[in-house]
């Protein structure tokens, strides 16, 4: 699935109801696309693609000719809508840029058009669009970078006299996440002024909409990807009688979906960000006696969000990011189902270990042949980074995803709400893939889901054949059952792959070079080859003398427990954030 430019689910009248100046579509516009909503697509991608694009053209050349009565706000206006539903007809992992989005790009390149494009997103991405946040991410970040009076320029917004609607607020939050994140340091500390941090804090009130209080709760945590903003946000919280993340993070078992969002982000923010003393991390009070699978905490993307009982995942970074469970299955029919929390895309299924992430290049599960997934917002199966269209419904927030895996017979059924979908073989058309299969998933921004591995009954268990639950046949240690805070998990990475002796330049090799005259240590013999100067003390090196020989044992590259635990030696990329959460 293409990261970037993914298929959306457009819904009829999308036209913005509350806008001053949108966009009043043509007669040759109330079609939508073919295969909209629900039903059948009405023909294969490509003719999907060639009837859209066709509509697509007639509307740039409606709203682009050099007519003075079409205002700038009423062209990003539209060119922002046709972006929302143009999206909906891409699925390749590289398509061609729509060239709705071509031209926002040749318009934000003038702090103006920025400025514009900004209002546009604020005013005209719908509340129940499914990828209505991932849409606007996906623009601003398609647009040149703003000047740091563009970003203040938006957050003075905030102050403005803007009709307040829970679509503006929400979209308001997201795009102030966005520029936290993009604009780490001193432009994302200027940003966080009184009045954004106050307003973003007033969003977690109670009786406020909860899409609004889950974007400022998501914003609060980019903006203290930055040490000094998270200082900042920490003493503001403390400042408060009762910290409202802490009467938030309640609402995660809530029945409301988004409220349920609410409560995972606020915790997940208690656990990395903003720590009260006195506070237990949510893995020393997670209930995980029952639970013998997860998601492999270190088996998973970069971003990921994982829970503390290893059963929930969630992404908000603007990548796609991939987790497979614990166990892997060979042989027999395996079943297992997901809670869906978020409407939008996520491709679920099975992988085997063969199966890649690439997250940033929006590969996931299903993109290649070791593995297969359900798509229930575009409606898809995918397989080799082939969509196929499915006839079950689209998927919202409290659907049940089942996933059956038979490798006997050779088949995969997706259901959805216990009604079956087909029978697929395409997993086991190569010889490659025959077993050694996990649960796995991937996620675009902004989404949530929970999985049940048999840990508590099922909903909708098949009932044509026999199956079994990994949970009945998995086991976990107490040691792994911990799914760690990332600071902490982090923290523990270095102390394992790093020993004392290691090389201070190289981390890796045992430091065993000592530099003449200097008499400066700490360098293995691969470093200390290549050095002119000390680098401790930038005196020339006459000599390198070898104080002791590593142990028979011990490898070149360091000892292979270290190794294997931090993936060959070489630590995860972490962000600033987790760096300086590390060091709290």
């Amino acid at each position: 699935m293409g990261v970037c430019l993914c298929k959306d689910k457009v819904e009829e009248g999308f036209v913005d109801d509350s806008s001053r100046d949108s966009y009043a579509p043509t007669g040759s516009d109330t079609g939508r696309l073919a295969g909209s909503g629900g039903g059948s697509s009405g023909g294969p991608n490509g003719q999907q693609q060639q009837h859209h694009h066709h509509h697509h053209n007639h509307h740039i050349r409606h709203y682009s000719r050099s007519d003075r009565q079409v205002s700038l706000s009423d062209t990003v206006d539209a060119l922002v809508k046709e972006t929302l539903e143009i999206i909906r007809s891409i699925v390749d992992n590289e398509p061609e840029t729509p060239s709705s989005m071509v031209m926002l790009h040749d318009l934000t390149d003038k702090p103006s058009g920025w400025i514009q494009l900004v209002k546009s997103l604020i005013r005209v991405v719908p509340l129940d669009n499914p990828m209505g946040p991932s849409v606007i991410t996906l623009l601003l970040d398609d647009s040149p970078l703003p000047s740091k009076e563009s970003v203040l320029e938006v957050a003075d917004m905030i102050t403005r006299s803007i009709r307040r609607t829970p679509k503006r607020e929400r979209n308001m939050c997201i795009i102030l996440g966005f520029l936290a994140e993009r604009l780490a340091g001193p432009c994302s500390i200027s940003a966080l002024s009184e009045v954004t941090l106050g307003y973003l804090l007033g969003n977690l009130d109670e009786g406020i909409h909860p899409d609004v209080m889950l974007f400022s709760l998501i914003a609060l945590e980019k903006f203290a990807q930055t040490s000094e903003n998270k200082s900042t946000i920490r003493r503001k919280l403390a400042l408060y009688p009762d910290n409202p993340l802490l009467r938030l993070e309640r609402h995660i078992t809530n029945n409301d979906f988004t409220l349920r969002q609410v409560g995972f982000c606020a915790q997940w923010c208690l656990d990395n960000y903003f720590l009260i003393d006195g506070r237990q991390y949510s893995y020393e009070v997670a209930d995980v006696s029952n639970v013998n699978v997860m998601l492999n905490t270190r088996d998973v993307s970069e971003y990921l969000k994982i829970s503390a009982d290893g059963l929930t995942a969630r992404c908000d970074a603007y990548s796609f990011e991939s987790v497979r469970c614990t166990y892997q299955v060979n042989a027999g029919c395996w079943y297992y189902e997901v809670l869906i929390m978020t409407p939008g895309v996520m491709q679920i299924g099975w992988a085997t270990k063969d199966s890649n992430f690439l997250s940033h290049e929006g590969y996931g599960i299903g993109d290649d042949a070791y593995s297969i997934a359900f798509d229930g917002c575009r409606k898809l199966i995918w397989h080799k980074a082939k969509p196929m269209q499915h006839n079950l419904n689209v998927w919202s927030g409290g659907s049940v995803l089942g996933c059956l895996l038979d490798l006997d017979a050779r088949e995969v059924i997706f259901s959805l709400d216990g009604v079956e979908g087909e029978v697929l073989k395409q997993l086991f058309e190569s010889s490659d893939t025959i077993d050694g299969f996990f649960a796995a998933a991937s996620f675009m921004s902004f989404q949530q889901c929970r999985f049940n591995f048999g840990s508590t009954p099922f909903v909708y268990p098949p009932k044509n054949r026999p199956f079994k639950s990994f949970n009945d046949h998995a086991a976990l240690s107490e040691q792994d059952k911990i799914v760690l805070p990332r600071h902490l998990f982090l923290e523990q990475l270095r102390k394992l792959s790093v020993r004392e002796d290691s090389c201070t330049l190289c981390f890796d090799m045992k430091a065993t070079i000592r530099i003449e005259p200097c008499q400066h240590r700490g360098f293995c013999t691969n470093c200390a080859a290549l050095l002119q100067f000390c680098p401790m003390c930038r005196a020339d090196i006459v000599s390198t003398v070898q104080e002791e020989t590593p142990p028979d044992d011990t490898s070149p590259g360091g000892s292979s427990e270290a190794n294997q635990s931090s993936g060959s030696g070489v630590l995860p990329k972490a962000t600033n954030a987790e760096e300086e959460q590390a060091q709290v």
